[in-house]
């Protein structure tokens, strides 16, 4: 597997709200670099790649004046549609995985699938609205607009006391999960699906 390509793309989204530029290398050792304008933001997207082996950037300059929303989803957008790149046309990968994380009295778990169908199931809540200045119902959008652009299916579930350690229990096994489902398969030459493609 060594010979293999390099699993890597490069992204971009312009709108009126917002410029995102991603890069992603899926076989990495979860070298990141995040700047989002969005301190927490930056720290769970850090967090996801370091616990995913994902070498990440990320940038985006968004209307931050406005509030926090047009940047967590062109984020999430964005990074999807560059993971969807990378996978290209899902050759030999796993495709599902299912990562709980513990953090502290907090849980979190993302079930996964590279399906190719975009669909996400969220069940909990935060037990704060906000952590510091973000909102934290944002986490679970950056889910769905992450699995809508990747073409995943995303379940996922939280549950604790602080929504800081909820949301980055989210991010971790979202990471891990991302990690183990795109994790090559010797086993198989093409896509792991009776269809024949994903």
């Amino acid at each position: 597997m060594t010979d293999a390509p390099a699993r890597t793309a490069v992204r971009s989204r312009e709108t009126a709200e917002t410029t995102v530029s991603v890069e992603v290398e899926l076989d990495g050792t979860g070298a990141v670099s995040v700047d989002t304008g969005i301190g927490f933001l930056d720290h769970m997207l850090t967090a996801m790649a370091v616990h995913g082996y994902l070498d990440m950037a990320v940038t985006c300059d968004g209307d931050l004046e406005v509030d926090a929303h047009h940047t967590v989803e062109d984020v999430a957008l964005t990074l999807g549609d560059a993971v969807a790149a990378a996978l290209g046309e899902k050759a030999a990968i796993v495709r599902f995985a299912e990562v709980t994380t513990p953090l502290d009295e907090a849980r979190a778990t993302v079930v996964l699938d590279l399906s190719g169908r975009p669909y996400t199931v969220f069940d909990g809540s935060f037990s704060q609205e906000q952590i510091g200045a973000f909102p934290a119902d944002l986490a679970r959008h950056f889910l769905e607009s992450f699995a809508a652009a990747a073409a995943a299916t995303v379940h996922a579930s939280v549950e604790g006391r602080n929504a800081h350690h909820e949301v980055e229990a989210l991010f971790k096994s979202l990471g891990r999960a991302l990690d183990r489902a795109t994790a090559r398969d010797a086993r198989r030459s093409g896509p792991p699906s009776t269809k024949g493609r994903l």
